[in-house]
């Protein structure tokens, strides 16, 4: 079973109709949901927003309420990527709560995985900043209520473009691993292999940028040879997944050569690092030609659940060799990590 949140009945988060993040996301991703046939394995659970204390967690108090008083006077532009409207804030809180109520619904039922279908994404939101089209951290508001009572929760983001603001949420939090798999040297600018967290967490941030170019058999090689021993020490007891899939070679933000069979391969891969059914949640971040968005979240949802739906094969043969070979050596000789 497939335990789904989404916010696309209480959708007012209204941008441009040239802006890459469109409603038309969310009803994508969901009619992938549909074509993967796992329309009868679907738990659905309905909006349920974040609190003030689970959104302080992440962010600052001022900057809610900075948010929430642009979008009530009728939004615009936060920067140059990033809109909100009117319906914007009510929306954002939403999404951020989505998380939380998936976690919750997995912690009574029996379900195998979360998904949370929501825009706004989230993982580019700062602290007091919204950016990358985000307005709200949507997985680490999640991933700081599970640390907060206890958790250690490994997030693994296979988004193509680096999530700054969950690493900087996390930077000196020894509760959480951070990983993140994305594009070299594209927006935002961060996430460099020597970018490892701070000194009481050393080692629990871990970047893995590739080139333009890479290919899924170099993903699934970051996360055998490097990911999976760091996740082996730090024993996670929560897995959270900022799961973009403009990673696809259709999508026109990036530069991967991934497909949606390579989808179905990575999620099987981060979701077996979870300690045991029902202890993993995905969030759709980025994904933006609805083609590839529709066929790779189908296919990394069914991997989710051990169901197998595979629109196309998996890729290999990419530009990746020398980049994943620089990270293994990068992290097989720092000793005395966190």
């Amino acid at each position: 079973m497939l335990v789904l949140a989404n916010n696309q009945d209480h959708d007012g988060h209204v941008t441009r109709r040239s802006h890459p993040e469109q409603p038309a996301r969310l009803r994508a991703a969901l009619d992938g949901i549909t074509e993967a046939g796992l329309t009868d394995a679907v738990q659905p659970v309905g909006p349920s927003p974040a609190t003030t204390e689970e959104l302080t967690r992440i962010h600052d108090p001022a900057y809610l309420q900075r948010l929430e008083a642009f979008c009530r006077t009728g939004g615009g532009d936060l920067d140059l990527d990033t809109q909100a409207a009117s319906g914007s804030w009510t929306t954002a809180v939403d999404a951020a709560g989505a998380g939380l109520a998936a976690v919750a619904a997995l912690e009574h039922g029996d379900a195998d995985a979360g998904l949370v279908l929501v825009r706004p994404p989230g993982h580019h939101a700062m602290a007091g900043r919204a950016m990358g089209f985000c307005l709200l951290n949507n997985i680490a508001i999640t991933a700081a209520a599970l640390a907060a009572r206890g958790e250690r929760v490994l997030i693994v983001d296979w988004d193509v473009h680096h999530g700054n603001g969950t690493q900087a949420a996390f930077w000196d939090d020894d509760r959480v691993l951070f990983v993140s798999i994305h594009q070299d040297r594209l927006y935002p600018g961060t996430g460099h292999l020597d970018e490892m967290g701070g000194p009481t967490a050393l080692g629990l941030t871990m970047n893995l940028p590739l080139p333009p170019g890479t290919t899924g058999d170099a993903v699934l090689r970051c996360l055998d040879q490097i990911v999976a021993p760091a996740v082996s020490r730090f024993a996670p007891t929560w897995v959270l997944v900022s799961a973009g899939f403009d990673g696809h070679r259709d999508d026109p933000l990036a530069d991967f050569r991934l497909t949606s069979g390579d989808y179905a391969d990575i999620a099987t891969r981060v979701c077996a690092m979870a300690p045991a059914k029902g202890r993993t949640v995905m969030f759709l971040e980025g994904g933006y030609d609805l083609d590839a968005l529709r066929a790779s979240v189908g296919a990394a949802a069914a991997a989710a659940i051990g169901e197998s739906f595979r629109p196309e094969p998996s890729s290999s043969g990419g530009t990746a060799t020398a980049a994943v070979n620089a990270g293994v050596r990068w992290w097989r000789d720092m000793p005395g990590l966190a």
